[in-house]
């Protein structure tokens, strides 16, 4: 029964977008998933995908899906990169890994103008200004 199974909040992980300065053809973001804990975290199962409206018109981007065998403890991996226009969709990222015996999942949702340069930090681990969220 679902009332027997325990949830364990996920933590020490996060997902950060911060615009690719290396595409001089069109701007373009680039997506990582950080691992803040002192473990590795193993079989990263990851979902993304975006929806919403641009110009009046429904979008919804094709589902990404991507096994990551491990992440090193106080590091990071490059997900995805996405164009600059699809920041006015909401970006989701769901993330399902193994740690201590125990499966965790948790979904990362960036809303609709979320990242935009006002609501821009430092990121660390990588050392680059975006839009995290953890």
């Amino acid at each position: 029964m679902k009332k027997d199974i325990e949830f364990l909040k996920v933590e020490g992980v996060a997902f950060a977008v911060v615009p690719d300065e290396s595409s001089d053809e069109i701007a373009l973001f680039s997506t990582y998933l950080l691992n803040f804990k002192e473990v590795n975290l193993q079989n990263v199962f990851i979902r993304s995908r975006g929806q919403g409206t641009i110009n009046d018109e429904k979008v919804e981007t094709s589902t990404l899906r991507i096994l990551i065998e491990n992440i090193a403890p106080q590091s990071f991996v490059k997900v995805d990169d996405f164009p600059e226009k699809a920041i006015s969709l909401s970006n989701e990222y769901w993330i399902s890994f193994k740690q201590d015996g125990y499966l965790y999942d948790k979904r990362f949702i960036f809303v609709p103008e979320s990242i935009v340069e006002m609501n821009y930090t430092q990121i660390p681990l990588l050392g680059k200004r975006g839009v995290m969220i953890r």
